[in-house]
């Protein structure tokens, strides 16, 4: 249960990039709340990818800039450089990128960062990578790159599935956000969504779509709106 509420809702979002700073005007403007995954070793540094063919930016926040962007949102570990830790056949590496990257991201925020999301995609974690992060950090969940299509909170706190990628398809992220406020929970359950603010500027009107679908949202009484930490911490 959630301040009393059996519905919860969350996001996530990974890189540190730039445009997570028009993403949390959005998110502040309807009281949601949501976590931002930091590479420390990459923040400040200049980038750009292609995606549909369309070039954007992939500029990462400077880390001085941390504490001032993120407040009132979570700040949460994605690694020093972003490497797959299945690839890492070293113990001691996995554990360095995870658990150093937490105290360099708690230093900058002011308070100690306990969430984490895995980098990469396709298979991005395994039991063993899991353990490591479980036996030997004080990280409470770490979230994988798979989604669930449900509200059902995902029982594995260190190999955690979503609900929704909120790119995959706009139609499920309104279908699914309908189907969550019309639900009357009777045990917890969370929609809990991630993805990458970049994303965003692939098409422009995807910023006015997401913006309909944070009024839809918001502002309810049976809804609890937290970071991740707050959700499954």
């Amino acid at each position: 249960m959630f301040n009393e509420k059996n519905k919860a809702l969350t996001f996530s979002y990974d890189d540190g990039v730039t445009q997570d700073i028009k993403l949390i005007e959005l998110f502040n403007k309807y009281g949601l709340k949501a976590t931002f995954n930091l590479n420390s070793e990459l923040l400040g540094l200049d980038g750009a990818l292609v995606r549909n063919d369309v070039n954007i930016t992939h500029i990462k926040n400077k880390p001085q800039d941390v504490k001032h962007i993120y407040e009132g949102h979570e700040v949460a570990v994605h690694t020093l450089t972003h490497p797959n830790l299945t690839c890492i056949d070293d113990d001691r590496e996995i554990l360095r990128q995870v658990e150093q990257d937490r105290l360099n991201l708690s230093e900058l925020a002011g308070y100690e960062v306990l969430g984490m999301a895995y980098p990469c995609g396709g298979v991005n974690c395994n039991d063993r990578v899991a353990n490591i992060i479980k036996d030997n950090t004080p990280i409470k969940y770490a979230r994988t790159v798979d989604v669930t299509h449900s509200f059902t909170p995902y029982t594995d706190n260190y190999q955690y599935k979503g609900t929704l990628y909120h790119h995959e398809n706009w139609d499920d992220l309104f279908s699914f956000g309908q189907k969550f406020l019309d639900l009357k929970a009777e045990t917890p359950q969370v929609f809990y969504i991630w993805g990458h603010a970049y994303e965003f500027d692939i098409y422009p009107e995807r910023w006015k779509k997401f913006e309909e679908f944070c009024e839809m949202m918001s502002g309810r009484s049976d809804i609890f709106y937290g970071t991740n930490l707050e959700v499954l911490g």
